[in-house]
């Protein structure tokens, strides 16, 4: 279950994933899988070739890519999330969510 984020958050994000960019989209998050974790950061962008690339610039394997569309993502979790938002420049994200 999502929650921390605003209707208009999650719409802009969306727009942004229709467009072909790549949007980020960080929120509270809880999920019995991942004891711990309590935020996740979703990459998301309709355009899968550079969705694909992008996971690669940032060593991650996009076979973990959720094709659902129109909004596939990828899910950032733990330690990496906030690697890569820090490489993100994300300055938001982090201190908002406390990471």
């Amino acid at each position: 279950m999502a929650f921390g984020i605003t209707r208009a958050e999650l719409s802009q994000w969306k727009q942004r994933v229709t467009r072909g960019e790549i949007a980020f989209l960080t929120h509270y998050w809880l999920d019995a899988r991942f004891p711990g974790v309590t935020t996740v950061t979703k990459v998301g962008c309709a355009d899968l070739l550079k969705l694909k690339a992008w996971c690669e610039q940032h060593s991650l394997n996009p076979a973990y890519i959720h094709q659902r569309p129109p909004f596939p993502h990828f899910d950032l979790i733990g330690p990496r999330q906030k690697e890569i938002l820090i490489k993100e420049e994300l300055w938001e994200h982090i201190s908002r969510f406390r990471l």
